[in-house]
């Protein structure tokens, strides 16, 4: 938070012209409130790969970036209506070079998230391709949308 110095209004301004200013300053804030962290390893150490939820009229899906991890290293579960990936990115062995900055994170990664509509447990499949995981999660018969026919009386 920042102590702002107690300004004196000029000529032409109003009382509320302050208060339009800390206005617009809080839309902005709460439009992108990380926008001048994002990039900061001190306010998010770790790793956290992008990820996707969107759907159809029948599936769900869930898109995520995994960019050098194996399919061995990736384990997803499925319980109720949330769904959990984890997945463990290992080290390259570096004996003889000499690191002057590192960037890529390594280690284990979990990110649980509530699926919007319920789901057929029994029919889920993952594939993983070029470090894109795609998860398919078909819809439960009553999450999917139905045409209702209108009748004449």
């Amino acid at each position: 938070m920042n102590i702002i110095r107690y300004q004196t209004l000029e000529p032409g301004w109003t009382v509320f012209d302050p208060m339009v200013s800390l206005r617009h300053e809080l839309c902005q804030f709460m439009a992108n409130p990380f926008a001048e962290f994002h990039r900061q390893a001190e306010f998010s150490p770790g790793w956290t790969p992008a990820l996707d939820v969107m759907e159809d009229n029948k599936n769900l899906y869930v898109v995520a970036e995994l960019p050098g991890v194996k399919k061995e290293n990736i384990a997803i579960s499925l319980q109720e209506d949330v769904l959990s990936i984890t997945v463990e990115r290992q080290e390259k062995d570096q004996k003889e070079e000499q690191t002057h900055r590192l960037e890529r994170f390594t280690g284990r990664f979990e990110r649980s998230i509530t699926l919007p509509k319920p789901v057929t447990p029994d029919q889920v499949n993952a594939h993983y391709q070029d470090g894109i995981l795609t998860v398919t999660l078909p819809k439960a018969e009553e999450a999917q949308p139905r045409q209702i026919q209108v009748m004449t009386a």
